[in-house]
């Protein structure tokens, strides 16, 4: 029943029965193409796993996580001001949020550097680290994603979010403070027409605030370059769903109170644990839709790794090759493998295999910053090795040599001798030169 559904429903989402009515027609497809996109990732059942393997991470973590960034807070005296947005977050839960949150404040006010010594200094560090890269990866997996920061830019990278982050937000906590004092501000608000909507946008500001978080988690967090416009539009989407789903749960944990006789004291930690939940789980749909904001070729096939002909894989490897070592040689920025994903117009997700393989064979090597370098001097990189490399990866074997019928031997070892006499001894430097002398001729 379902497959007869998804074909009676997919000449509507990608086919063009939507698009020929004209503009609303094409919005409702694109609308319905990243309904449809997200609804598959969700049902997939990844991101719902990851999400709670984030909840678990973070009782592990959140003491450490908040004790080492509202000691930046302390040591600046403005610590006091994030106390209110940390009992807007906590909220849904009603008593139990503001119990909660007294608690964690009481837990982060008894974390004291000569208390817990070097080793417990050095602990709760590493538990704070670790929490953050546990969100890298499951955000590097939204992004596909296959390699994490390196070590050092893990520990640099990752203390700038614990640091200067929470400090950030107190900052603009402060700029919107001073300004609600600024004697224009109070005309607005006595002014009839005008201020009320000052007072509805003042109560947006949390959810704004919100928003302007995980924007910036989208853009700083993946292991790849976002878009500012991708992470704003997930952001926003992602803030006003927290808000949607706060107000929801709010509503659920009123309910669920007249039965707290029935679980007792383990009512706070389940309903805890389902916020926690719920809320990893909005970031990551956020994350996913800017994903998919900004690379819309993904949204019908999703992690889905396109099959390539070996002709096609042979093109990219050379492609790949080319761009790099044009890079290099011109003193350009370096090429990133997204790089040469829009410049082929191919899905990186399909490319990342192909540059492994060449990265494995010394061809290409990967920076700490994530950009691609000739693995070695392009007048010894031989087009016939790049070609054979890919021509042989991902060739598994057998439990014994494979046995051919003659003929088949005899064709095989004659395609093998025409492949090599159209490369011969033409280096990737010789290819590079061609491009060259066919730009100034042209």
């Amino acid at each position: 029943m379902l497959p007869d559904l998804n074909d009676q429903i997919e000449p509507y989402i990608w086919g063009d029965k939507l698009t020929r009515l004209g503009l609303p027609g094409r919005l409702l497809a694109v609308v319905l193409r990243f309904v449809y996109a997200m609804l598959r990732d969700f049902f997939s059942g990844q991101l719902t796993m990851r999400a709670m393997s984030l909840v678990y991470t973070t009782l592990l973590s959140i003491v450490p996580l908040l004790a080492v960034s509202f000691a930046v807070l302390k040591g600046f005296g403005v610590f006091s001001r994030l106390e209110p947005y940390l009992h807007d977050v906590l909220a849904p839960l009603g008593e139990q949020g503001e119990q909660i949150t007294a608690q964690v404040l009481d837990l982060v006010n008894n974390v004291r550097g000569p208390v817990l010594g070097g080793v417990g200094l050095l602990f709760f560090l590493w538990t704070a680290i670790s929490m953050v890269q546990k969100v890298e990866e499951s955000f590097n997996y939204t992004w596909y994603v296959s390699k994490s920061r390196s070590l050092s830019r893990r520990f640099t990278e990752y203390l700038i979010v614990l640091l200067v982050g929470p400090l950030l937000m107190v900052t603009a906590i402060g700029l919107l403070t001073s300004i609600q004092s600024n004697t224009v501000v109070q005309w607005i608000m006595a002014n009839p027409a005008l201020g009320p909507l000052f007072v509805m946008f003042s109560k947006l500001v949390p959810y704004l605030l919100i928003s302007a978080v995980f924007t910036f988690l989208y853009i700083f967090m993946p292991n790849t370059k976002v878009s500012l416009k991708s992470a704003i539009v997930g952001g926003i989407a992602g803030g006003f769903m927290w808000a949607a789903v706060a107000a929801i749960f709010t509503n659920f944990v009123l309910y669920a109170s007249r039965t707290q006789q029935i679980y007792a004291g383990f009512a706070v930690a389940i309903t805890t644990l389902i916020w926690l939940y719920l809320n990893w789980l909005i970031l990551l749909i956020g994350a996913q839709l800017a994903f998919y904001h900004q690379y819309p070729a993904f949204l019908r096939s999703g992690r889905q790794v396109p099959r390539l002909s070996n002709a096609m894989r042979e093109r990219i490897a050379l492609d790949a090759l080319y761009l790099v070592g044009r890079a290099f040689r011109t003193g350009d920025d370096g090429v990133t493998v997204a790089d040469i994903g829009r410049h082929t117009g191919i899905p990186t997700i399909a490319i990342l295999p192909i540059l492994v393989s060449l990265e494995e064979a010394k061809l290409l090597k990967l920076t700490e910053s994530e950009e691609l370098l000739p693995g070695r001097e392009m007048s010894r990189t031989r087009l016939a090795e790049i070609l054979d490399i890919v021509r042989v990866y991902g060739e598994t074997g057998s439990h014994r040599m494979p046995h051919w019928s003659p003929i088949v031997a005899k064709l095989g070892a004659e395609l093998d001798t025409a492949f090599i006499d159209v490369v011969g001894e033409k280096t990737l430097a010789d290819l590079l030169d061609e491009a060259e002398a066919a730009e100034k001729s042209a």
